[in-house]
């Protein structure tokens, strides 16, 4: 049985000079999660926001928020991400050698802990691990910037995932470049989440409920929920 479809816009797209009525705005406009792609110069290249931003906007929703640490080392701030109000926290593959370490005190933590991988980074990369998650990321662009064009190999990655994940309660993702016309070749390979950043946010509140009914409804089709 296909999981829910879940929408969960990505708020690095959203205005940053109102980013509290952007987060309401988002879940008003039918917003299932509220993701928020944290960056650190580091890892990625860019810098974007922490745990106190976090916490300011945390009044602004009740929905999820699905918290995807683009930071290295992690394991320092998931107890600050935590306190500040995520649902989710996702760490990368790629951050640390110790992942383990970092899904174990995402748990502990009373936290649903997911684990990403980059487009580079093979699939097997999450094998081991799928016994500690409750959710796989998988970057369908390389991290760091908004508003890039999907990477249609990764569909072949997102099938793989599928079939290793089986029938266990774990949500498959994918970020980066979801659009109307990308999200169907994301479900079709298996995936249930879908982040939206500039397709969503485009052209102001008004606009933000007609973008995501568009995604919602062409992966819906894809998934046979739609005629």
């Amino acid at each position: 049985m296909n999981r829910p479809l879940i929408l969960a816009p990505s708020l690095l797209a959203s205005d940053f000079a109102r980013l509290g009525e952007e987060t309401r705005a988002a879940d008003a406009a039918g917003g299932d999660w509220m993701h928020l792609d944290v960056m650190d110069g580091h890892f990625v290249p860019n810098i974007t926001f922490g745990p106190d931003l976090v916490k300011a906007i945390r009044t602004f929703s009740k929905k999820p928020f699905d918290v995807h640490l683009m930071i290295a080392p992690a394991d320092p701030y998931l107890e600050a991400f935590a306190k500040a109000g995520a649902d989710v926290i996702t760490v990368h593959a790629e951050a640390g050698p110790h992942v383990h370490r970092s899904l174990q005190t995402i748990r502990a933590l009373g936290k649903k802990a997911g684990i990403a991988i980059n487009p580079g980074t093979p699939a097997q990369a999450v094998e081991p691990l799928l016994g500690m998650v409750d959710l796989v990321l998988l970057m369908t662009v390389n991290p760091g910037f908004g508003g890039q064009s999907f990477i249609r190999d990764v569909c072949d990655k997102i099938r793989t995932v599928r079939q290793m994940i089986g029938g266990a309660d774990i949500d498959l993702e994918v970020d980066g470049g979801i659009t109307a016309e990308t999200a169907p070749l994301a479900v079709n390979a298996g995936a249930n989440v879908l982040v939206a950043g500039s397709a969503f946010f485009k052209g102001g509140p008004n606009a933000y409920a007609a973008n995501g009914e568009a995604i919602r409804n062409a992966a819906a089709m894809a998934r046979g929920e739609l005629v």
